[in-house]
């Protein structure tokens, strides 16, 4: 008999959102999103991306953005703190740190320096405007 038994796909897919022990789910919070869990809208407007991240539970001052001609990235640190006590004596204390990263690629380069960003009630917007592309330039043969 053999004793590795051949895994079914069909169960792996269904039971992949379970927490696979105690021991990997942290019991004071939720767990570090992964950067695909980071939800994002990008609008195209005539002159400008309009970006929405869903960023709830952050500190403004953790979120980084950074724009690369039509790469953007988001990182964020997560700091997680939870401590019980009892008349001043501490029973249980738990930390979770960690950062996430993702980043995307906007169909046209945006100028960076007037680039804007606003994190309110756990939505993070940017607004970047698209770089002029400049045009031809007409050369004179002499």
């Amino acid at each position: 008999m053999n004793p590795m038994v051949p895994r079914n796909r069909f169960l792996d897919e269904f039971f992949g959102d379970f927490p696979l022990g105690y021991s990997v789910k942290p019991l004071h919070g939720d767990p570090l999103p992964a950067p695909e869990k980071i939800k994002i809208d990008v609008k195209d407007n005539a002159k400008s991306f309009t970006v929405h991240a869903e960023m709830p539970g952050l500190k403004k001052d953790d979120i980084h953005v950074t724009v690369d001609g039509n790469v953007v990235t988001i990182q964020a640190e997560v700091k997680q703190h939870d401590a019980d006590t009892e008349d001043g004596k501490l029973l249980h204390s738990e930390r979770y740190y960690g950062s996430i990263q993702r980043s995307f690629t906007l169909p046209a380069a945006a100028t960076e320096s007037k680039a804007k960003a606003k994190y309110e009630n756990g939505i993070l917007t940017l607004n970047l405007p698209k770089k002029d592309p400049g045009g031809s330039k007409k050369i004179t043969v002499t």
